[in-house]
């Protein structure tokens, strides 16, 4: 890289091996290939870079460095280093280390780390608060302080059963390191990136307005991303409440029309959940299988199931959106509908509440002798309520997280107004054109200006939940 082109500002992210530091990397790049994350001491090796860009040009570089891993003796060794008569500073004594072969070979790896510190701008050192503050900790510090540059503590696995960063708080501050950041990599805060950007310019305050600036990059991209991802959840929402399907009166036609249609909505909240997993940048196997029920947090189990219903039901709180989620079972039963064994439509595939005739059949149809088949508001609302649980749990989700995403049940869905999400899409239900599924749809303004208002209104019961 030739130097008109090498980024201003120059981070090394250093710390004890395993402590998350390409864990944290790959976070903040929102990168998940980014480096070897596994749970063995010694996974980096060598000092690797990655960019950061504002508005097309590099300004930034992090640098992921081996971890630190016998600090004690390379302390011991720098301290030993003659005086030759006159007083050594840290960095005198830091630099008479990188300068001595037989140091080199001996500390090697603590060596490549030290080198780059030098040569960067800052430091990042990251802690694991689930590790007490041992002897071998401090050293570091001192290797680090001895070194002259600026350093940002993060203190990482907050969130981690066993972790403890008191501790750690009163050891940094008696080190005079009073500035530091709880930033747990596997379920970073929602506006992670924009607060290290923001403690990195009070750190490097010749550097504070591209800091800034980074920081509202940040903040931009994460609204956006919820944006298009509430877009998506819209979509499909508007989708399958306009869905139509019509069947003879005969049980067979009826219950074949209403597993079709039912898996024709399953592949929609399918495609809906790859699209906003592709929005954030997690793949397929970031989730959850399909084994484990709804309630066990697999947001992917059947969208029609009594379980998914309760679920729903709970979490939507008081209400008639929730009381009818919770009385579901009651609802298909008034509608007095059975198949030619007598059973209810749904129960022998063990799977739906489908609601049929659940809103007036078309007076055509009557005269044909058929029945209208739609989706119930039931199955709009689980829909609802668990893409919005997803994107809450995709925005605190780290890309170092190793695994399955998990439907979080922090996310409070009673903030979600049922009752006026189905009052917005009635319209839809009057209006079979306006669903994909069957096909081209009817790209109008009435269409646009519903999904706007669905998507204003789910954005509403984010903003109320997660921030």
């Amino acid at each position: 890289m030739s130097q008109q082109h090498r980024p201003t500002i120059h981070i090394a992210i250093v710390g004890h091996t395993n402590t998350g530091k390409t864990s944290l990397l790959r976070t903040l790049t929102r990168d998940r290939a980014f480096g070897e994350v596994a749970d063995a001491p010694g996974t980096t090796r060598n000092v690797q870079a990655a960019l950061c860009w504002l508005e097309g040009k590099e300004v930034l570089a992090w640098y992921d460095t081996p971890g630190l891993e016998d600090s004690i003796s390379l302390r011991d060794w720098i301290e030993s280093i003659p005086s030759d008569g006159r007083r050594l500073e840290g960095s005198d004594r830091v630099e008479r280390f990188l300068q001595d072969e037989h140091a080199a070979r001996r500390f090697e790896q603590e060596r490549r780390v030290l080198k780059q510190v030098v040569h960067s701008d800052a430091v990042v050192y990251v802690v694991d608060t689930r590790e007490p503050v041992l002897p071998k900790y401090r050293d570091e510090l001192y290797l680090l302080n001895a070194c002259a540059r600026p350093v940002l503590p993060v203190l990482n696995f907050t969130a981690s059963q066993g972790a403890d960063p008191e501790p750690w708080v009163q050891a940094l501050a008696r080190l005079g390191l009073h500035i530091h950041l709880r930033f747990d990599t596997v379920t970073p805060p929602i506006d992670g990136e924009a607060l290290v950007f923001q403690m990195l310019g009070q750190l490097l305050s010749v550097n504070r307005a591209v800091f800034d600036r980074l920081a509202e990059q940040a903040q931009r991209a994460r609204r956006q991303r919820r944006q298009e991802a509430l877009e998506l959840v819209a979509q499909m929402l508007v989708d399958v409440a306009a869905l139509e399907d019509f069947s003879t009166a005969s049980g067979s036609a009826t219950e074949k029309t209403v597993r079709k249609q039912q898996g024709d909505v399953r592949s929609a909240e399918q495609r809906c959940v790859d699209g906003m997993l592709l929005l954030f940048q997690f793949g397929r196997d970031d989730y959850l299988s399909g084994d484990l029920a709804w309630s066990d947090g697999g947001w992917d189990s059947d969208p029609f199931s009594p379980d998914a219903m309760r679920e729903a039901g709970v979490h939507l709180g008081k209400g008639a959106a929730a009381g009818a989620l919770a009385g579901a079972a009651v609802d298909v039963m008034s509608a007095g509908l059975t198949l030619g064994t007598g059973t209810l439509i749904g129960a022998a595939a063990g799977t739906a509440w489908q609601g049929i005739e659940r809103w007036g059949t078309d007076l055509f149809a009557r005269v044909k002798g058929e029945r209208s088949v739609r989706v119930s508001d039931a199955v709009v609302l689980v829909l609802a309520v668990r893409q919005l649980q997803l994107l809450d749990a995709l925005e605190h989700r780290g890309h170092a997280a190793q695994g399955p995403v998990r439907l979080t049940q922090e996310w409070n869905a009673e903030a979600l107004p049922g009752n006026e999400l189905l009052k917005l899409l009635a319209t839809a239900r009057r209006h079979d054109e306006w669903s994909s599924l069957r096909g081209a749809c009817e790209d109008s303004e009435a269409r646009t200006r519903v999904v706007e208002q669905v998507c204003s209104l789910l954005n509403d019961a984010m903003q109320h939940t997660s921030e």
